[in-house]
């Protein structure tokens, strides 16, 4: 008499990375590294970085035995869906991005938004996130707060700084943002020549980095 077997589908890890090199193993939580250790299929932002990520998480990890799979700003929404199938088929699959959190400023949410759609479980693990440090020891309002991501360029970014500043006086609303290095001194000085000389500015740069910098003063300070 043969016996019916239901497949039970997978678990999509979110699995954060580190968010400067010289922390590395010293801030990871071990029991990240045990569930690494299981993992067979990863779906990654990059490819390299993510091998080499792996490769200092245990040097016993054979690299080459992984199947990885790159999901980035390049990769078209339809081919998200096919990136699952290892967790369709009953199998664990991880999903790393390049640094901090897998779908925080990442292109990693669309893949845990398709998980969700197909009955697959998302499990999120303890990691840095530059952007919650960051609002952790900034000293403004971390009970109500908005992460705007990388702000426009141009003369757009007066306009989307002055709406923000106007947001955060009227609803005591922290404003996030992120900036590419390249562009940071430019941003800088037009955040000091836009914004008023008593709203509070934090810049936080190299979270856990050798050269980490935390500060808030009042734009007038700054």
């Amino acid at each position: 008499m043969a016996e019916s077997k239901v497949r039970t589908k997978g678990r999509l890890y979110m699995i954060p990375t580190y968010i400067a090199e010289c922390a590395a193993l010293e801030s990871f939580p071990g029991t990240n590294i045990e569930i690494i250790r299981t993992l067979k299929h990863y779906v990654v932002e990059n490819v390299r970085t993510a091998r080499r990520f792996l490769k200092s998480v245990d040097r016993n990890i054979d690299i080459d035995s992984l199947t990885l799979e790159e999901l980035n700003e390049h990769t078209a929404e339809e081919n998200v869906g096919q990136m699952l199938c290892h967790a369709e088929n009953g199998e664990d699959i991880g999903m790393v991005s390049e640094a901090g959190c897998p779908g925080v400023a990442d292109p990693g949410a669309i893949l845990a938004r398709e998980a969700h759609q197909r009955g697959i479980k998302v499990i999120p693990l303890v990691g840095p996130s530059s952007l919650l440090m960051a609002l952790m020891s900034s000293g403004l309002n971390g009970q109500n707060f908005a992460f705007r991501g990388y702000l426009p360029v141009g003369g757009d970014v007066v306009r989307a700084l002055r709406g923000m500043e106007e947001r955060s006086a009227r609803e005591s609303q922290t404003q996030m943002f992120i900036e590419t290095p390249y562009r940071n001194d430019k941003m800088l000085q037009t955040l000091l020549k836009t914004l008023r000389k008593e709203t509070r500015l934090c810049i936080a740069r190299d979270i856990m980095g050798a050269e980490e910098l935390i500060e808030t003063h009042k734009v007038g300070e700054w």
